[in-house]
């Protein structure tokens, strides 16, 4: 599977998007159109170990709602993350049966290097 959840109306996601240079073998899916489903969800945290490696903490919504100041379970993460995107750190990127969460440097560039060797 080669698949990107993301944000259309980021700026950020757009720019990550730009610059993976992508050729039309992977499949966009815009999270506050259609949100990631339970499956999908699970398998990505099966990935990376854990709900909270996914949940984005920068989330307005994450201080309006007081999430800041409460101890949160791993089943927590998972069940804000299903019921609002904005919770979803982003971009998540599946490629084959990699995946790379979120938007740092590190991250884009781990995901364009391996995107480039499996399109060789």
């Amino acid at each position: 599977m080669r698949k990107i959840y993301h944000l259309s109306s980021c700026s950020t996601n757009q720019r990550i998007l730009k610059d993976l240079e992508l050729k039309g073998d992977v499949e966009l899916q815009d999270i506050k159109e259609q949100s990631i489903d339970e499956k999908t969800l699970d398998w990505i945290k099966e990935k990376v170990g854990s709900y909270e490696a996914l949940f984005s903490k920068r989330a307005m919504k994450f201080r309006s709602m007081g999430l800041n100041n409460m101890e949160l379970t791993e089943s927590d993460y998972r069940k804000h993350m299903l019921e609002e995107y904005t919770f979803l750190k982003r971009p998540f990127i599946i490629l084959e049966n990699q995946v790379f969460v979120g938007n740092s440097k590190k991250t884009v560039a781990s995901a364009k290097k391996y995107y480039q060797e499996l399109s060789a």
